[in-house]
């Protein structure tokens, strides 16, 4: 998959560029805060619908604009496919393919796969498991329609459910049959989603392990567990038992999105015992896994974007990064740096095809 060119339009700090790119590596440099990440941003979108970085649409229109549109020329198995995204302030956010609207944003999900590194990734060692509960999900949903399906079901009767428990409240009335309802897709939705997790952790494992060992040249050993009460053959009756504290607490205690991914170095805590170094290599081990992951599965090679990730590597990590990234694995790759002399010297004379764009202002600018 090759992204030829991009279109900006009132997003974020852009008001009109437009970009053609190489089918290789693709730096942008300038200045902290010229835009530069907002680029890798509008890229995100086209394949997943929504920023990385602000989950809040109209965010992203432009200062004092009442929209924002990005387009994209995208090169896919030999066929040029046009993908446009565009929102206008107070209505429903406009996706196509070829001109071809989607009923459900959900339908484009896998389409264009990307993977981004970026500085805010350490959320996944340091945060709750939410964050990494929707890192995950996000690599089975590109892959497994039917798993995104189930998930958006959960997700939307789940919403239901712990509105109901605040109306009971509220007005002091209780309706048996409309819970028990709710709580019988809970658990049957909830179960398949936690057999899916599984197996998904099962076939993951390996390439993340493998990664790391590549990065820390096999220093230590790594490991993700999943845990999760939809696993359990008890599961329904704990989510019955949970009932009462439920309508206490005014939410659902039970349940798939309530599991836990945990990740462990030497049979240790990584969050905890893990070193600043080992952390950084497991960030990139997982996302260079996610990579080779949803390659494998949609026979698409994804957009590698990186993001800052110069600053927040040591020079033995920066090589053995670059080391990885050079091998045929991988075909377009989109950088951010804000130092214009190390990109030059770390990748001018390893790649090729290599385009560097100056960032400045809101301005987009060919370098070579």
């Amino acid at each position: 998959m090759f992204l030829q060119s991009l279109k900006l339009s009132n997003f974020k700090n852009y008001q009109s560029e437009e970009v053609d790119f190489c089918d290789h590596i693709n730096c942008f440099v300038g200045l902290n805060g010229s835009g530069k990440t907002n680029i890798l941003d509008a890229i995100y979108y086209l394949s997943l619908t929504k920023s990385a970085f602000n989950s809040i649409d109209s965010q992203n229109i432009r200062h004092g604009e009442s929209f924002f549109a990005v387009k994209g020329n995208f090169l896919l198995k030999e066929r040029e496919r046009l993908v446009h995204c565009s929102l206008k302030s107070q209505e429903k956010k406009l996706f196509k393919v070829d001109g071809q609207e989607y009923e459900k944003l959900s339908q484009h999900i896998g389409q264009f796969p990307v993977v981004m590194i970026a500085p805010n990734d350490d959320e996944l060692i340091r945060e709750s498991n939410e964050v990494r509960r929707k890192f995950f999900d996000s690599i089975i949903s590109q892959y497994d329609q039917e798993y995104l399906s189930w998930l958006i079901k959960y997700n939307h009767h789940l919403k239901q459910r712990n509105a109901l428990l605040k109306t009971f409240k509220e007005s002091r009335r209780f309706d048996d049959t409309l819970l028990t309802n709710y709580d019988h897709t809970l658990i049957h939705v909830g179960k398949l989603i936690a057999g899916r997790r599984q197996a998904f952790i099962q076939e993951y494992q390996p390439y993340f392990q493998r990664n790391y060992h590549m990065i820390s040249e096999d220093r230590e050993q790594v490991q993700i567990t999943y845990n999760s009460k939809g696993l359990a053959s008890d599961f329904e009756a704990q989510f019955n038992k949970s009932r009462e504290r439920d309508m206490v607490m005014l939410r659902t205690l039970v349940g798939v999105h309530r599991d836990e991914y945990l990740f462990s170095i030497n049979g240790q805590a990584l969050k905890k015992y893990g070193s600043q170094g080992q952390q950084k290599s497991s960030l990139i081990s997982l996302k260079l896994a996610q990579f080779e992951f949803v390659k494998d599965h949609l026979s698409i090679t994804p957009i590698l974007l990186l993001d800052d990730i110069f600053d927040k590597l040591d020079d033995h990590r920066i090589k053995k990064m670059l080391e990885i990234i050079a091998s045929d694995r991988f075909k377009q790759i989109f950088i951010t740096d804000a130092r214009e002399e190390r990109t030059r010297s770390l990748l001018q004379n390893q790649f090729d095809p290599l385009k560097i764009f100056k960032v400045e202002d809101g301005t987009i600018g060919n370098l070579d």
